[in-house]
């Protein structure tokens, strides 16, 4: 009897079981008290709050601890817990005590900061993961960037051991299957327990009781798991997954509506659900809001969408990218708020919503003054009060003298800014992207000397080599001032030097190379893969960083169908081969060219066309640094960073790289026809 199933949020949330005759008749009669406002008092379903709920959510995504983080880090404990404890009234109790702290994912990433966690703690990451338990996370998603080093080292980071407490935390993450993979199939245990009884343990869901209050967490990771990170042995679903096909979007929403179903059948009691959705574009988490039912709030990750509103004092030169929160309407008709912030400890997103009685989120309480993001800047402390965590500071500093070690091996010099900027090296060409190609194009002709293209992904470079900074007073991103890498004289480091530290920095992935041959056929389609995902608002990993060739694409054809021109070029920009004009193949389709590419696209990572043959991959697996050879032994030969420090070495270490970076409008290499004209040939 179907058309007895509750509809009304108050009871499908509290009650999801049918309702038999008795039910029925005791639920039209209350119906009725309660229409001429008379109380009842409800044995079957949960009774509602008096005054709803009031919330305060602490939250982030994409921690992504680079350098900065050495600071940044410290600053975003200050601003945490100074919310956390706020008390406006001095009436010795805080502000909003129902408070919670969640991230959405990413909360490690492959850097300098993760590896010299190694030598301070013996292990990578350990560092990253105990700030995490200082900060006092209740529960973190799954990111891509927790499975770049392979699901061992999550493994590793997740477990305590004698002298390393593990998370204190669980992991979530509900459309991930773990019990295909041997390093975590040993730590997933059952959904929907209490998040402070499951430390160390990944499930796809959790409960966190917060002063008597029950709050249900959900979280979910992107479905293009495997083409963007090393996720192992893990089944990920849905196994086919297009951000642009509305039924791949259902069928995603459809996995995390079965967790919170079930958690909510389970639970009666709860009427409020947090979905901690890490998608990569925060398209998709607007996409899954309109489809869920249920859910109150999605923190959106990966995306490093700064959401704010217009009471929020940003750092010099951010720009809000969306009002905070969006407030959409979901599929069982209430409001759904969804959250986000700038990543790398840059930022605490806050939102202090009422529930109604019913469990329902009032956006109309959402006060712009109180909640939105919060800057971790030395001026976002002040405006605080806010003092840091002296165990992080002292994590901090720890890693600090570890990696300023590494600030003193100097490889070249710059006069200029080396753009690595997330927003930039994912849609278009650029100065630094040009360099660390040019730098493994090089090194793969040591190899071979036949090589001709090198082609890398935006998505590898993680940070500028430099510095920028503002006029004092500005507040406009256009008034940037952007410089060379400045001067550290406690690691010996002069202006304008790159060092080992630099690098590491912005190469933190650390790919090794490979050498692929391509058949012309093959290199358009490895091109028109590139720039496929270039759209409004978009930031897509896949997009290309090239050395050996130029070309042009138009951002509002298809799909498939963007090359208009596309010519391989020697090092100083003669045109040796022209592959495509006018949109079309030249010559013969079967005519190679040997390429090198990271290890990672050739895998198919990006989801790249890589063909599989006559593939070389440049770094030795042998593990002792002793063999390695040229001037930069800190990283495997044949790996982006040895390429990128052996090329400054050989080419800029007594005259300055001097290639300014320019506006898309001047690219060469990668020309975006919405923007400028078409001059590859």
């Amino acid at each position: 009897m179907p058309f007895l199933e509750p509809r009304n949020r108050f009871i499908s949330k509290f009650n999801r079981r049918y309702l038999n005759a008795s039910q029925l008749s005791w639920l039209i009669i209350s119906s009725i008290f309660l229409f001429l406002g008379t109380t009842v008092a409800v044995a079957q379903v949960k009774t509602a709050h008096k005054s709803g709920f009031t919330l305060q959510l602490l939250h982030t995504s994409d921690q992504e601890a680079g350098v900065p983080a050495l600071k940044d880090a410290p600053n975003f404990s200050a601003v945490l817990n100074a919310l956390k404890n706020q008390d406006t009234n001095r009436d010795g109790k805080p502000d909003y005590p129902n408070t919670l702290i969640l991230s959405s994912g990413d909360a490690y990433i492959p850097s300098p900061f993760l590896f010299a966690s190694d030598t301070v703690f013996g292990g990578q990451g350990r560092g990253d993961i105990l700030i995490l338990n200082a900060l006092g996370f209740g529960a973190i998603a799954f990111g891509n960037h927790e499975f770049d080093l392979g699901t061992g080292v999550v493994a590793d980071l997740l477990r305590a051991k004698e002298d390393y407490p593990g998370t204190k935390f669980p992991y979530l993450s509900t459309n991930l299957d773990f019990s295909t993979d041997k390093d975590l199939a040993k730590l997933v245990t059952a959904d929907g327990q209490e998040a402070s009884k499951i430390p160390n343990k990944i499930a796809r869901s959790t409960i966190i009781t917060v002063n008597g209050e029950k709050i249900a967490v959900v979280g979910a990771t992107t479905p293009t798991l495997r083409t963007i990170s090393s996720p192992g042995g893990v089944t990920v679903l849905p196994k086919q997954f297009n951000d642009r096909d509305a039924a791949d979007i259902a069928a995603l929403a459809a996995e995390i509506q079965t967790s919170v179903d079930t958690l909510l059948t389970k639970n009666p009691e709860i009427n409020k659900v947090i979905l901690l959705a890490h998608m990569q574009q925060i398209a998709i988490e607007q996409k899954l809001a309109k489809l869920l039912k249920g859910v109150d709030i999605i923190v959106a990750g990966g995306s490093n969408t700064l959401l704010a509103d217009k009471t929020d004092r940003l750092r010099v030169g951010d720009k809000s990218a969306g009002t905070y929160p969006i407030i959409k309407k979901a599929a069982d008709g209430n409001p759904i708020a969804i959250v986000n912030t700038d990543g790398n400890y840059r930022y605490v997103g806050r939102l202090v919503v009422n529930f109604d009685a019913n469990g329902v989120i009032i956006p109309k309480s959402i006060d712009p003054k109180i909640s939105g993001a919060y800057a971790t800047d030395s001026q976002g402390v002040a405006a605080v009060g806010g003092k840091p965590d002296a165990k992080i500071v002292a994590i901090t500093e720890a890693l600090k003298k570890v990696i300023i070690a590494q600030d003193g091996q100097i490889f070249g010099k710059t006069d200029v800014f080396l753009n690595g900027w997330r927003g930039d090296v994912r849609t278009q060409e650029t100065n630094f992207g040009n360099l660390t190609a040019e730098a493994n194009l090089a090194i793969a002709k040591r190899y071979d000397p036949k090589t001709v293209i090198s082609i890398k992904n935006g998505g590898g470079i993680r940070d500028n080599i430099g510095t920028y900074t503002f006029p004092p007073g500005s507040t406009r991103s256009q008034d940037v001032i952007k410089l060379p890498p400045q001067a550290n004289p406690v690691a010996g480091k002069k202006e304008k030097e790159i060092s080992q530290l630099d690098i590491t920095n912005a190469l933190r992935f650390n790919n090794s190379l490979t050498l692929v041959t391509l058949n012309a056929k093959e290199l358009i389609e490895v091109i028109e893969h590139s720039v496929a995902a270039i759209a409004p608002g978009a930031t897509p990993g896949s997009f290309p960083q090239v050395a050996g060739l130029a070309f042009s694409f138009d951002p509002d054809l298809p799909a498939g169908k963007r090359v208009k021109s596309l010519a391989i070029k020697d090092a100083k920009g003669k045109i040796i081969d022209v592959v495509v004009k006018n949109a079309e193949l030249v010559g013969d389709s079967n005519r190679i060219f040997r390429t090198v590419t990271l290890n990672f696209l050739a895998s198919g990572g990006d989801g790249y066309p890589f063909p599989k043959r006559e593939r070389v991959d440049l770094t030795s697996k042998d593990t002792d640094k002793s063999k390695r050879t040229g001037l930069a032994t800190f990283a495997a030969d044949g790996s982006e960073q040895d390429a990128l420090a052996e090329y400054l070495a050989a080419n800029f270490k007594q005259i300055p790289f001097a290639l300014e970076d320019v506006p898309p409008t001047e690219d060469t290499r990668i020309q975006n026809l919405k923007l400028r004209k078409d001059v590859v040939f």
